[in-house]
């Protein structure tokens, strides 16, 4: 019967006075002045504390006089002091672990958070009051909103997931759906989401698969003949990459059957005693490719 995991908190956390909150760590001036701090506190001030405080019982201290250390949520404890708050719901931690939480928190792609942003205003939130919330100009509440405009379902399907820079997305405007499908495959594959790899597929595209096909293709810092070289080039590579990522799958294909072949081939021990006594090289080979758990399929 497997073992029980362990819970990492309590089932029910509690409001805790935050003078009983131990911090861990001293938060600098410098950092009350960051980005970062800032849209805390407006986010604190417009709809309150979304993530508990993680902390863990100091020396297992109980009662009305128990202390609490940290574990995560040090800006977000100085915030609510400097606000002049006197206590906070928090989540009592079960191990003082404090390297997990933060380590292991994925960032939010921006066609996420386009999403996001769409499905608050569509609840019938303001757009001044996710600006105030997120600490931005309403400028770039109204940027996120607008950013998948004139690009296609089955692209953005592709790059939903990914840290597409927006820049990115901008690019995208510039071509017909179907290369927007190719280009998003290309970046997915290539795993460069930046403008300037966006840009040099779109100069790579032929004239007819742009959205104004009849004016020339213009890039910043180029000249006619400039673009016309990378876009020779660039199909080149498209080229190059798809035959490979044609022949990956087979290649793997038969890489793993060769690996299983080999491992059967060490249970034999009279096969195993013969290659180390004649062939030792390659029996050290062998033994390193019957032990891989990676044989790049991913």
């Amino acid at each position: 019967m497997p073992a029980r995991v362990k819970m990492a908190f309590e089932p029910q956390g509690r409001v805790i006075p935050l003078d009983s909150l131990l911090p861990l760590r001293a938060v600098q001036k410098s950092t009350k002045s960051s980005r970062k701090y800032r849209r805390i506190a407006a986010s604190i001030a417009q709809v309150g504390i979304i993530e508990p405080i993680v902390v863990f019982p100091q020396n297992g201290s109980v009662g009305k006089d128990a202390r609490f250390l940290i574990v995560d949520g040090h800006l977000r404890y100085h915030v609510l002091k400097d606000a002049g708050h006197t206590e906070v719901f928090c989540l009592i931690a079960t191990d003082d672990e404090t390297f997990t939480y933060n380590h292991k928190v994925n960032q939010i792609a921006p066609i996420q958070e386009h999403f996001m942003i769409m499905k608050a205003l569509g609840n019938g939130v303001s757009e001044q009051r996710l600006a105030e919330t997120l600490d931005v100009d309403i400028t770039a509440i109204r940027k996120k909103r607008d950013m998948l405009e004139g690009i296609c379902p089955e692209a953005v399907e592709l790059l939903k997931e990914r840290l597409i820079a927006p820049g990115a997305l901008r690019e995208y405007r510039r071509v017909l759906p179907m290369r927007q499908i190719e280009m998003a495959e290309l970046m997915g594959a290539a795993h460069n989401f930046s403008a300037s790899y966006a840009k040099c597929l779109v100069a790579a595209t032929a004239q007819e698969q742009l959205v104004e096909a009849e004016q020339p293709k213009e890039i910043e810092g180029l000249r006619a003949d400039d673009i016309a070289r990378i876009e020779r080039e660039m199909q080149t590579i498209e080229q190059d990459f798809r035959q490979i990522e044609e022949s990956h799958g087979r290649n793997v294909l038969n890489l793993v059957l060769a690996v299983g072949f080999i491992r059967r081939l060490l249970e034999n021990t009279a096969v195993v005693k013969f290659l180390a006594r004649e062939y030792p090289d390659i029996m050290g080979e062998f033994e390193k490719l019957a032990e891989a758990t990676d044989l790049g399929t991913r």
